[in-house]
């Protein structure tokens, strides 16, 4: 979207220049007219070249995280509930974001919002910022005037979505740096110490034990010019494998196996079994239709899986069956989880239990975490001493041998 310089004067009578981002030059001239500026001289900033390039290189490498949107919901929630119209509450939030893609989503939606649009419809024309489920809850708050009350919701529910994401970022964070430390150990011990000892060998001459000798050729493999190789198969397979999964029979199969994995299945289940209680309830609660949140819950799933098993029971419900029944066939959610769904349906208060099922297994996510962080720790220990170790044994055996001949 073009900028426009403008130089200005004020109901006070005090020149000053401002920048406003719109379509078309007119409307950038009515935006500023509304504001009560008498409009001295405009035109499009031709003179922005490298800061121009420069921010829109760097809106567009930016990503909108969920701590971003739950920060500006909760933060816009306030302005609403205070009273402060939604074009200046936009204007307010836009100038204090960080985020560069944020900001200019922000700017956009509150100039669309000037001219008379409805504020989903507004959020709705920057999906990098603002998905299908945020922008239909937008919708039902502002259908049933309760837009503060929704976004609220909507803060909670980003809130809960990110501690959930924090938790199993943190399962995995402790294997995958112990094993990139593993690996570095071992690659800079097999590339700089054996060949130390190899050249010491073949000095003396003795016959090298079979596991001394496969260390050898790992060290000479990894300083020949072959070991190009590795990083070439290691991002090939990278390659392959996300085309793969972009198909559909590819992530259905994955999505699978993940569910099926040991230690890593359960959390999986839980994680996404929370997950679809937490958004089905927030949506159904603010007024959204069951079919319209089941096909957003659908969509955001994130297992291929589960959103075939969601789908289901939006067809269930289509033909006047329930919910709990149709999850029930899938054999994907754990059976707990469609039995309090089942009592929500029967009491008509399906929303408040599927509140209750996402608290219930966001807390078992939690203890499946530390569980899992307390049985991987070990392993990794292990693992890193037994890569160490092998090297160390590969160096020490020629030595006995050594030893054994000059006895």
């Amino acid at each position: 979207m073009p900028t426009f310089v403008a130089s200005v004067q004020d109901a006070r009578g005090n020149a000053k220049k401002e920048k406003i981002v719109a379509e078309t030059i007119s409307e950038a001239r009515t935006t500023l007219r509304e504001r009560g500026l008498f409009i001295r001289d405009l035109k499009e900033d031709k003179g922005l070249s490298l800061n121009f390039d420069l921010k829109s290189i760097s809106s567009s490498m930016a990503s909108v995280s969920v701590k971003d949107k739950a920060v500006f919901s909760r933060q816009f929630a306030a302005l609403v509930n205070a009273g402060v119209a939604l074009v200046r509450g936009l204007g307010v939030l836009s100038e204090q974001c960080q985020n560069p893609k944020l900001k200019t989503a922000l700017m956009g939606i509150s100039s669309d919002v000037q001219q008379g649009m409805n504020l989903s419809d507004a959020m709705r024309k920057h999906p990098q910022c603002f998905d299908n489920l945020y922008v239909s809850m937008v919708q039902a708050g502002e259908v049933g005037g309760v837009l503060d009350e929704v976004l609220n919701r909507l803060a909670k529910l980003l809130e809960d979505v990110a501690r959930l994401q924090n938790q199993i970022k943190s399962a995995l964070t402790y294997p995958v740096v112990v094993s990139f430390i593993a690996v570095v150990i071992f690659i800079g011990m097999t590339v700089f110490i054996i060949p130390v000892f190899a050249g010491i060998f073949q000095e003396l001459g003795t016959e090298l034990p079979m596991f001394t000798q496969v260390m050898l050729n790992i060290s000479k493999f990894l300083r020949s010019p072959a070991v190009v190789l590795l990083p070439i198969t290691f991002f090939g397979a990278m390659f392959a494998y996300r085309q793969y999964y972009k198909t559909r029979l590819g992530r259905e199969t994955m999505d699978r196996l993940f569910l099926k994995m040991p230690l890593f299945g359960d959390l999986i289940q839980k994680s996404a079994t929370a997950r679809f209680c937490r958004t089905f309830g927030a949506l159904t609660r603010s007024g959204v239709p069951i079919l319209t949140s089941l096909e957003i819950v659908r969509d955001t799933a994130g297992n291929q899986v589960v959103a075939n098993a969601i789908d289901a029971a939006r067809k269930e419900i289509q033909t006047g069956g329930l919910i709990s029944l149709a999850l029930q066939k899938e054999q994907v959610f754990p059976l707990m989880a469609i039995q309090m769904i089942s009592i929500g349906e029967e009491t008509g208060e399906l929303d408040k239990m599927l509140m209750k099922v996402a608290d219930f297994y966001e807390d078992e996510v939690e203890q499946a975490v530390k569980a899992l962080t307390s049985i991987l720790e070990p392993i990794m220990i292990v693992l890193l001493g037994g890569m160490v170790g092998s090297i160390l044994l590969s160096m020490y055996l020629p030595m006995f041998k050594v030893f054994e001949t000059l006895g």
